[in-house]
């Protein structure tokens, strides 16, 4: 991460770094801002809500954080992983909201169409399945978070 900071003539602060810090040991919550502010305010009591949101779109721009909406109207920061070439996918609950993570690489063979029958080459894609869990249609859920389903 430092290499790309550097790399485009940006420092690592330790500002930054405490940021970075949250989203890792937050990795599966897919915090807003102001969670992630809420967060750091922890360790850097002096830190503006305005620094938090520039780090963050910073950190889209390089390409380490991935900006995105679930249709909440709130923008939610993901990080990006080393170990997939591509964004992972999720299952979002209309019910609950819950929201799952999907590692596997399903779409492989479709690029691989993609590339062969259009000569697109395709860099990155995000998938998102909205729908609703069976524990939720069975237990009547209203969105209460008491009625998550289940992992």
């Amino acid at each position: 991460m430092s290499q790309q900071f550097a790399a485009h003539h940006y420092k690592l602060t330790p500002q930054r770094e405490a940021i970075v810090r949250v989203l890792l040991d937050n990795e599966k919550d897919h915090l807003s801002v102001e969670e992630v502010y809420m967060l750091v305010k922890n360790s850097y009591p002096h830190l503006g809500l305005a620094t938090v949101y520039r780090t963050l779109e910073l950190l889209c721009e390089l390409h380490i954080v991935e900006k995105m909406n679930f249709g909440d109207g709130v923008a939610r920061y993901d990080l990006r992983g080393d170990d997939h070439a591509h964004m992972h996918h999720h299952l979002i609950c209309n019910v609950c909201g819950r929201l799952e993570e999907i590692k596997d690489d399903w779409l492989l063979e479709l690029e691989l169409r993609l590339e062969r029958e259009y000569g697109f080459n395709v860099t990155d894609h995000r998938l998102d399945f909205k729908g609703t869990y069976n524990s939720c249609k069975r237990n009547g859920c209203k969105g209460e978070k008491s009625c998550q389903a289940v992992s």
